[in-house]
């Protein structure tokens, strides 16, 4: 088989596609661009600050910048946020006290969450601490309406939370249309119960924001999207002011919150991150695509279709054979610039009840952003690919998989 011209093929027959995107990212670049304008961003942007962290001005603009780009009354951006679960968990703890209610209406959040809420017992859960946790699932990749009216009717809900991308699971992930329209539907019933979406792998995908559309809060990692592989680490939340200044103090401590934090050098791989991000995070979603169309050439089943509407930079190949699956996988590791001489091999890892098979020859270690591809070792053997810093480099990768796969 030619790969090279199932791939060349293959791009012929997205040009439309990918014009779309090159559009979009040119409007989102405007609006990140104005942002770094408007709130003077300069040299003095990138300085350091140690100990405490008192008067970062750099830190500062950081937050200026991503609370225009998302559309939200406040953001807090720090580095000492490990990842997006950490930020999660953060939020959680800052938004809920004993006795409250927490209510997911995308059903079972991602694994690394199940000992937070307490799904998995913890002595350190939400629910250790008496905060209450249900659930509803989706029906046919869409909210529940029914059972959600039902539920926030007959019970004194706190949060709903919201995991827009899949996770591990098999549903499609959750577009802006979707959530804004269950967003205006449960603010209709109970204005005040706080809705808070987990935004990772989402950001710059569509054009609108989760907070443009009635979310009080969210969430994402800067090892994701928004750090566009330049940021080393760190994540952010956004949204209402009086609930971010809550985070603050959770992330930190009571009376002190946002005003302490030292940047230690970080501030100007943050700006980099969320200015390279509408480029890169548009690579990501062509790589996602071109790996959909080629993979689908094959033979195998993919989600999303290659010219279906998407809500994040994740892209399942469906196997249905765990060898088949470890191969693609040892594939993308071997077609990455980082460790391509390491061959992955299914292991346990901390919050995952299955063996995972990963790919991530990054830069920065757990930076899904750069290509990069895992998935958990149980049946239907699925596949989960996101990122790529570039498009070039991305179809690289995925030339080399297939080659590894059919081999």
């Amino acid at each position: 088989m030619d790969i090279n011209k199932l791939i060349i093929d293959s791009e012929e027959e997205l040009k439309d596609i990918f014009k779309e995107i090159d559009d979009k990212t040119l409007r989102i670049s405007e609006s990140v661009l104005s942002s770094f304008q408007k709130n003077e961003v300069g040299e003095s942007s990138f300085n350091s600050t140690t100990g405490y962290g008192y008067s970062d001005i750099g830190r500062e603009k950081i937050e200026l910048v991503f609370k225009d780009v998302l559309k939200a009354e406040d953001a807090l951006v720090r580095t000492q946020f490990i990842s997006g679960s950490h930020a999660l968990n953060v939020c959680f703890f800052a938004l809920l006290r004993p006795n409250d209610l927490l209510l997911s209406i995308s059903g079972t959040p991602y694994d690394t969450l199940h000992e937070v809420i307490g799904i998995k017992n913890n002595p350190s859960s939400l629910k250790s601490f008496g905060i209450k946790y249900d659930e509803i699932d989706l029906v046919d990749n869409d909210f529940d309406y029914g059972k959600i009216e039902k539920y926030i009717r007959n019970n004194k809900v706190k949060v709903i939370e919201v995991q827009r991308s899949k996770g591990y699971s098999t549903r499609k992930s959750i577009t802006i249309d979707k959530l804004e329209k269950v967003i205006k539907f449960i603010k209709s019933i109970d204005k005040d119960i706080i809705i808070m979406v987990d935004n990772c792998y989402c950001e710059f995908v569509e054009e609108k924001t989760p907070t443009e559309v009635g979310a009080d809060i969210m969430v994402g990692s800067l090892i994701k999207n928004l750090g566009a592989f330049i940021a080393p680490n760190g994540a952010y939340i956004a949204g209402r002011h009086e609930l971010i200044e809550l985070c603050g103090e959770r992330l930190t401590l009571p009376g002190e919150g946002r005003e302490v934090g030292p940047t230690l050098g970080i501030n100007k791989s943050i700006l980099q991150g969320i200015y390279l991000a509408p480029s890169v995070v548009a690579s990501s979603l062509k790589t996602a695509i071109l790996t959909s169309k080629v993979l689908e050439k094959l033979g195998f089943d993919v989600e999303p279709k290659y010219n279906e509407k998407r809500a994040d930079i994740v892209q399942n190949i469906i196997f249905k054979d765990k060898l088949k699956l470890i191969k693609y996988v040892q594939g993308i590791q071997l077609g990455s610039a980082i460790d391509s001489f390491a061959l992955p091999e299914p292991s346990d890892m901390p919050g995952y009840d299955d063996k995972i098979i990963m790919a991530s020859g990054s830069f920065t270690q757990g930076s899904s952003i750069e290509i990069s591809c895992d998935g958990p070792l149980r049946e239907p053997y699925i596949a989960y690919q996101q990122g790529s810093v570039t498009y070039e480099y991305g179809k690289l990768a995925l030339k080399r998989a297939v080659e590894y796969l059919i081999k």
